[in-house]
């Protein structure tokens, strides 16, 4: 199963969830601040947020493909509107030169911190579309619920590098400087991704 165009995927997964963005700013400033172990309880709780979004787009989704072709056409689309937007959104951070990493440090007991980065995904409604988008992208209509789950472990992972990674790595001294030096071009990235991404949406129903 796993060939060289699951492998594109799962890295390009894992960029776009480390880009800058509520979840990953908050992880780095609560690990910067008030330090690792903080940081990743803060982690485990954004994760347990993605899950209930990655699981309820996948349970939503695989029902409408079953079900009704025309609404997952439509979700198609929808998606690839807000790849668009990813994109647009990627290129202006990456031409805005002295961009600055915001730092949001949270504090409090272990449960404080879990709840906290629970809520941060929870409230979050760009991060359902990002779920709904890549299932849009990668699986055909009439996918199967084992098909479509599947998918959403398999990106999971890449979720939890992602966090996990975030929580180590910045509270970790001389790593903030090194990123900030890389952002410009892990934007440029991402913009193309995104437009790439949607645009083989929009154009599939041409080609087929």
């Amino acid at each position: 199963m796993i060939g060289p165009e699951w492998a594109a995927l799962w890295l390009a997964w894992v960029l776009a969830g480390g880009s800058p963005g509520p979840a990953t700013l908050s992880i780095a400033g609560t690990s910067m601040n008030t330090g690792r172990r903080a940081g990743l309880v803060f982690s485990l709780g954004i994760l347990f947020g993605s899950a209930c979004w990655g699981l309820a787009a996948a349970a939503g989704l695989s029902a409408l493909m079953l079900a009704n072709a025309w609404v997952f056409e439509l979700l198609r689309y929808c998606g690839a509107g807000y790849l668009l937007f990813l994109a647009e959104k990627s290129l202006r951070s990456a031409l805005a030169p002295h961009a600055p990493l915001s730092q949001r440090a949270y504090g409090g007991t272990g449960w404080q911190l879990f709840g906290k980065g629970a809520l941060i995904h929870l409230t979050n409604p760009k991060a359902i579309l990002s779920w709904a988008s890549i299932y849009s992208l990668v699986l055909p209509a009439g996918s199967t619920p084992v098909e479509v789950f599947g998918l959403f472990a398999f990106l999971y992972s890449g979720s939890i590098l992602v966090f996990f990674g975030y929580a180590f790595l910045f509270s970790t001294p001389g790593v903030v400087a090194s990123y900030m030096r890389m952002k410009r071009w892990f934007e440029f990235a991402f913009a193309g991704f995104f437009g790439f991404a949607s645009l083989k949406i929009l154009t599939a129903r041409l080609e087929g």
